[in-house]
């Protein structure tokens, strides 16, 4: 089942690196009393989340903020040395890279996807959410695959 706006978060943990080295993160963490806008990727280093989707994020990030948001962060079933190259890459240090390698995130919220057919195995559906206190209090999942059409920052800007 998806989750849909008005539910909790479920708990789950991510694997994120920093400058002191790897660290594990849980939903309770990044979420308790905060608000968040959290964005999934298919898969980083793909071209629609790197040229579309993630600039979005960069550009707007200081906007994003000063709407009351305490963390924006990127969450992608890929390993956590891949999130941290990617944020390095694309210059989106600012944003947290979250690591969801075995997809068990992905998959508890069910907005996850077999792409086998391209060779990717599971991933998860391009989307975006805004969460208060751990809450969804909006979700937007797009339904082309390769395209950044509900979940990039000017919809977050627009509901926060």
């Amino acid at each position: 089942m998806t989750i849909s706006v008005g539910d909790r978060l479920p708990d789950a943990t991510f694997i994120t690196k920093g400058p002191d080295g790897l660290r594990k993160i849980t939903t309770g963490e990044l979420c308790s009393g905060k608000r968040v806008v959290l964005f999934a990727v298919p898969g980083a280093f793909t071209s629609t989340c790197t040229n579309t989707h993630v600039p979005g994020y960069i550009d707007e990030f200081d906007t994003i903020v000063k709407k009351g948001v305490d963390t924006i962060a990127v969450v992608s079933v890929n390993d956590v040395s891949v999130m941290a190259a990617w944020a390095k890459s694309t210059g989106a240090e600012r944003i947290l890279h979250l690591a969801d390698g075995n997809a068990e995130f992905t998959k508890a919220v069910g907005l996850d996807q077999d792409r086998s057919d391209a060779g990717m195995g599971i991933r998860s559906v391009r989307y975006s959410m805004i969460i208060d206190d751990g809450v969804v209090t909006a979700l937007n999942i797009d339904d082309a695959i390769g395209q950044v059409t509900s979940s990039g920052a000017a919809r977050i800007l627009e509901q926060l």
